[in-house]
């Protein structure tokens, strides 16, 4: 009877050896992994979204924080019961103790746990306020949500406005990704800050786009605010995440993020198209097409 635990440990090493080498090896792939321009879930994704805002590098700063605290009250738990099973087993107790209170114990179980609370309040309430304060705002995006599409309308510059749909799968390109694709993409330029009013015409709907640490709600007959700073150009998608009826699925958000000067030549000719990293594409053409002509 002995000898089966041993064999069973023999015949767990080697598999444990090999499932700790695949392990690092798709670590090192991951890492090894190159960022895609568009701001989107990929395969195989670690972590959140990149950032590409202050106020999503607010929430993802909070966010570590609770991580630190939550991975440091686990092990504490752990190892509380590891050594309440060790030193408290029946083995050495024969006679279990008859203690009910303790009055130093139930102090501290009762404080450290309010103290934590505080901890983690202060840094959450800050955030509320920062997400939620949207003072000198550059330029106003107001978005309206339909069943099943975004309207958007941008008050501050020449009253341009347009509906945004989704692109059925039979006429997406090569590279725009499915379910996130739009006819008409919202353009915002880099650096400014945004106010972003939404609202909604029929049920709720939310405006949720994650690189961007925004996320709203479209109700009707009300309009709830938020703003963004978009850090770099490129595109980014989001989704409505407020479940909506039969096409919640295809009401994609796509979000062109360019530089100031293109952004006042799209509001000039709204029809202009930007690629994934936000150059307008008759720029990027006339710029791979220089090299071949010299």
């Amino acid at each position: 009877m002995a000898l089966v635990p041993r064999v069973a440990i023999k015949g767990w090493a080697p598999r444990l050896r090999r499932v700790l080498a695949w392990g690092g090896a798709l670590a090192i792939a991951l890492a090894a992994a190159p960022p895609a321009m568009a701001e989107q879930p990929v395969d195989w994704q670690l972590g959140l979204q990149r950032s590409a805002s202050p106020v999503r590098d607010a929430i993802d700063s909070l966010n570590n924080e609770l991580l630190v605290i939550i991975t440091v009250i686990t092990l504490f738990v752990l190892a509380l019961l590891l050594y309440v099973i060790v030193r408290f087993r029946a083995s050495r107790n024969p006679t279990p103790s008859q203690t009910t209170h303790n009055t130093l114990l139930e102090l501290l179980w009762t404080t450290v746990p309010i103290l934590i609370l505080v901890v983690i309040a202060i840094p959450s309430f800050k955030l509320l306020y920062y997400v939620a304060a949207t003072r000198h705002a550059d330029m106003t995006l107001k978005v309206t949500g339909h069943q099943w599409y975004w309207s958007y309308e941008y008050p501050d510059n020449k009253d341009v406005s347009f509906d945004s749909t989704i692109v059925d799968q039979k006429d997406l390109k090569a590279g725009e990704p499915r379910l996130l694709t739009v006819d008409n993409p919202v353009v915002v330029p880099v650096g400014e800050k945004i106010r972003i009013l939404v609202t909604g015409t029929d049920v709720i709907h939310s405006w949720f786009v994650p690189s961007m640490g925004v996320q709203e709600y479209a109700v009707i007959g009300r309009t709830n605010e938020a703003w963004m700073e978009v850090e770099r150009p490129g595109t980014y998608y989001g989704q409505c995440n407020q479940i909506c009826g039969l096409n919640h699925p295809f009401m994609p958000i796509e979000i062109k993020a360019v530089s100031k000067e293109d952004f006042a030549k799209w509001v000039a000719n709204p029809k202009m198209r930007f690629s994934e990293n936000g150059e307008p594409l008759a720029v990027q053409v006339a710029a791979q097409a220089t090299p071949q002509a010299q």
